[in-house]
């Protein structure tokens, strides 16, 4: 019998996938547990709608995304930090401090955990991060560490 999951069920399958299972495993579990549907040719149709209109959402979210990677790369963040009289940093640089500039200097916000320093921050210099968007989108950032 062929079902469409309603949702994530598993070792069986993802949501709105069309898979084959044993017809007691249908009628008795998945169909009154709301897991899934039975494959009517209606319900195909619902699915496929359902599937387009995904798929145009995540061209759009990927649209957004390379259109704050590009802003990103356009130029060096700034990065401030209290600094001693030999050059070394009191602490280090943090992701918060980035996502923190990355605000303040771009306009965009970006979550801190997403973020991802490269090399640990304890002087002057410049210094890369990685940030991930998800679904594969990582963008690196330079950012250059000044005195406060």
């Amino acid at each position: 019998m062929q079902v469409i999951l309603i949702q994530d069920v598993n070792n069986l399958g993802g949501r709105n996938e069309l898979v084959t299972v044993k017809s007691g495993y249908a009628r008795n579990f998945l169909i009154p547990q709301k897991m899934a549907v039975e494959a009517s040719p209606s319900n195909l149709k619902m699915r496929e709608e359902k599937l387009k209109v995904q798929a145009k959402k995540e061209a759009k979210l990927l649209a957004a995304i390379n259109e704050v990677i590009n802003k990103l790369k356009e130029g060096k963040l700034t990065v401030g930090a209290k600094v001693g009289t030999s050059g070394k940093i009191f602490g280090s640089v943090t992701s918060v401090q980035i996502s923190r500039s990355i605000r303040e200097q771009k306009g965009y916000e970006i979550d801190r955990r997403r973020i991802t320093i490269l090399d640990e921050v304890k002087e002057l210099g410049t210094f890369k991060a990685n940030i991930d968007f998800g679904n594969g989108n990582v963008t690196e950032v330079e950012f250059d560490v000044v005195a406060e």
